[in-house]
């Protein structure tokens, strides 16, 4: 197989698998103020992401890490044109992440609620971040000949990145709806079950929207059958939420997002970057690759450290597999 496909490949599957696995807790942090309704719900809901958000992370950098090492020419033009997007991502991470660890070092009302919005607004801001870097750069973004970015700072933040913003958010809500019903039991449970059945049809609209306005742009019958895949199952997942079949619906929301991230690389490919300005400025796969060498050293070194990586990641997910639930109230003492 030709190394350049196998790496555009990997990338497409390592910005999948993150926007999979941290996507549904982007959602339950964002959810924390509207499914949370007391402390104690709160609590139960950060419990269920405790052990699994700072992993899931590891794929963003993997993702981003793979784009520098495989292609540098798309990360040369890519990441400095959406500088302002990776910004707001890095900046939403890096509050969430202290939110999440300071949140646990002291325990009063006001500092539990104020750590707690921070985990929500760092979440959101890391997804339509995440979203508008990848909805503009698969859409097109003004880059010239040199790769540079045409414009002042906000060029290229057009409709393609609200797009993608919205595509990412709304995934996730749902995504973290149906993590929690599968994860938790008690009231939380219940309200995240009708949250996800009620928007879950609004939620996939931009996502369905990004992935046919890419396959009608470059796709080819292959990506046509994929965009029918994750449309179908949207289908499957809103039928399985009405049969409380919270497992079946969490795999089929799933699926509508992989079936769409295929949709839009197999139909992007072989161009990485679109230019708006001119067809003849896109940055491809070809011309934005390191040597063959370079590509076959990394093949064997991803060959031989990626199953122990993912291997880890999935006895994580299988030691903390268990349903939770809330912590029961302790008894107020009686007076004597």
């Amino acid at each position: 197989m030709d190394l350049q496909i196998l790496w555009f490949g990997a990338v497409a599957v390592l910005w999948t698998g993150f926007l999979l696995l941290e996507g549904f807790d982007f959602g339950v942090a964002a959810l924390l103020p509207v499914l949370g309704r007391k402390p104690a719900d709160r609590h139960l809901m950060l419990r269920s992401i405790g052990p699994l958000w700072d992993g899931n992370e590891v794929w963003l950098i993997t993702a981003v890490g793979a784009v520098f090492a495989a292609f540098p020419g798309w990360y040369a033009t890519w990441l400095p044109a959406m500088y302002l997007p990776f910004v707001l991502v890095l900046f939403g991470l890096i509050i969430r992440a202290v939110a999440f660890e300071w949140r646990h070092s002291h325990h009063t009302e006001a500092w539990d609620a104020t750590w707690t919005r921070i985990i929500t607004a760092g979440s959101v801001i890391a997804a339509l971040g995440i979203g508008a870097a990848l909805g503009a750069t698969t859409l097109g973004l003004p880059i010239d000949a040199a790769g540079n970015r045409v414009g002042g700072p906000f060029a290229g933040y057009s409709w393609p990145a609200l797009l993608g913003a919205l595509a990412v958010l709304g995934f996730s809500l749902v995504h973290g709806a149906l993590f929690l019903a599968l994860k938790v039991d008690g009231e939380v449970r219940v309200r995240a079950r009708a949250f996800a059945l009620r928007w879950a049809p609004v939620a996939a609209l931009p996502l369905l929207a990004w992935a046919g306005i890419t396959h009608l742009r470059y796709g080819t019958p292959v990506t046509a059958v994929l965009w029918l895949v994750a449309a179908l199952a949207v289908v499957v997942a809103w039928t399985r939420m009405k049969l409380d079949r919270e497992g079946s619906a969490f795999a089929a929301w799933a699926l509508m997002l992989v079936a769409s991230a295929a949709t839009i690389f197999g139909a992007a490919y072989p161009v990485v970057l679109p230019s708006t300005i001119d067809a003849a400025f896109d940055v491809t796969v070809a011309a934005s690759s390191v040597s063959d060498y370079t590509l076959t050293v990394m093949t064997w070194a991803a060959g031989i450290g990626l199953p122990v990586v993912l291997g880890y990641q999935a006895w994580t997910y299988w030691v903390f597999r268990q349903r939770l639930t809330a912590d029961p109230v302790q008894p107020e003492p009686v007076p004597a």
